[in-house]
């Protein structure tokens, strides 16, 4: 009989003891809701899990009356590169003269000549490069990082 009573003891002990450990010691209340925070400054993204994306900045400034801009207008030739092409495609100049080549694009771009002749650092949006072109020849380019992108400087 003893040995029966110990047994059972022991299975007692045995079960109450880890589902003792999983009770935390803290007394709940079942009537109180979850408590969630959320930050004013995310929104949900949707089909994103854990932290949401940051809102965009929002410009509403507007230029002023005069059109001006806070950025440096290249004097001399000038070669835009936006919607991953360079613009014009063609730029036709005196030896002596310095094109200014400026990314308008949100994507960074580079200038490399196929010869070598010049090459750009990376540019990311805004960001300019000039070259002075001081021999006559025909200077064939393209942006390094978007080999697609090919365009062409004459030198007379």
């Amino acid at each position: 009989m003893y040995l029966s009573s110990l047994c059972h003891t022991a299975l007692a002990v045995t079960i109450l003891i880890p589902l003792s450990a999983c009770s935390g010691g803290t007394a709940t209340t079942p009537d109180a809701p979850p408590s969630i925070t959320v930050a004013s400054d995310v929104s949900e993204t949707p089909g994103m899990q854990g932290h949401a994306m940051p809102k965009m900045p929002v410009t509403t400034s507007m230029p002023t009356a005069a059109g001006a801009s806070s950025l440096p207008v290249p004097a001399g030739p000038a070669v835009n590169i936006e919607n991953f092409a360079f613009n014009p495609p063609t730029l036709t100049v005196p030896a002596g003269t310095t094109v200014t080549w400026t990314n308008k694009d949100e994507e960074p771009h580079n200038v490399v000549a196929e010869d070598g002749a010049f090459r750009s650092p990376g540019m990311d949006a805004q960001g300019t490069f000039s070259h002075q072109f001081t021999k006559a020849g025909t200077y064939t380019y393209v942006c390094g990082i978007h080999p697609f992108m090919k365009a062409t400087v004459v030198v007379r």
